[in-house]
């Protein structure tokens, strides 16, 4: 598993919120084999801090906001997994585990977590992913056997493309077409195209529609 800092699992934290940063070091400052080595803002630098570190030879868990600026989270997933593809990354998010989990776990993490976890839930997680396995709560699980289950044409946002759904998350918060195309690097009427599908794929009409959309498939299964 890990090694070098006395045994301890070296855990990289990426997340651009300080506060959100120091509350995941307060409880992994609690566990003995566990030690923060680096800690990341951006999705650029998340990759930059990983190299630095080589990957898997100084870092056993990689801990990722899906929300980054610079580069999407999952787009960050996607570069360390062709990247260090041993490297365990655990994904966190605010976002419930229907809307993101099996997205993130078919893109190769080791596990999804919400940042409200329970402590001793997010010191679990983190051993579990960095001795190999994979990290999956209830709520997980019950969106992966759903995604296993659909046949032909998918149902709600699973439906769409990696792409379309990076889209299609930024448009439900509101942002506008020039501002989603400056934060994925896309030109504006590329990402134009991309609402188009994502309305053609949902049945919404507009960008109000989308959200209330968005905000039914949100509540439409508890989180366990």
């Amino acid at each position: 598993m890990s090694a070098d800092i006395g045994g301890s699992i070296r855990v990289l934290i990426g997340d651009d919120h300080r506060i959100v940063r120091e509350g995941l070091k307060q409880v992994l400052a609690d566990a003995p084999d566990v030690t923060v080595v680096a800690e990341a803002t951006t999705g650029p630098e998340v990759l930059e801090r990983v190299q630095a570190l080589q990957g898997r030879a100084g870092l056993d868990v990689v801990l990722l906001d899906i929300a980054l600026p610079g580069l999407d989270g999952l787009d960050v997933l996607q570069a360390l997994k062709k990247e260090h593809p041993h490297l365990p990354v655990l994904m966190l998010s605010t976002y419930p585990e229907k809307q993101y989990a099996v997205r993130c776990i078919k893109l190769g993490a080791s596990g999804y977590l919400n940042k409200s976890a329970d402590p001793d839930d997010m010191l679990a997680a983190v051993r579990k992913v960095a001795a190999g396995g994979v990290f999956v709560t209830p709520a997980t699980a019950e969106a992966l056997a759903s995604a296993v289950g659909q046949t032909g044409a998918q149902a709600g946002p699973e439906a769409l493309s990696h792409r379309e759904h990076q889209v299609y998350r930024l448009l439900t918060q509101g942002q506008t077409v020039s501002e989603i195309g400056a934060q994925l690097g896309l030109a504006a009427n590329t990402v134009s195209t991309y609402r188009a599908r994502i309305l053609e794929k949902t049945g919404a009409k507009n960008d109000v529609e989308l959200a209330l959309y968005a905000e039914r498939h949100a509540r439409a299964r508890p989180a366990a």
